[in-house]
């Protein structure tokens, strides 16, 4: 039983980051760059 408490929990925290992940490249915001040319000096495009 406590195994699958775990397993639970586990999978709605990976469930979470993925809906942030999503969320966050749906509205133009990237992993490498943010977005922010300053920031990476244009070399993310």
């Amino acid at each position: 039983m406590g195994t699958a408490i775990v397993l639970v929990v586990v999978l709605a925290a990976v469930g979470l980051a993925v809906r942030s992940m999503v969320k966050d490249k749906k509205a133009g915001k990237s992993l490498q760059c943010g977005g922010d040319c300053e920031h990476c000096k244009g070399h993310c495009h």
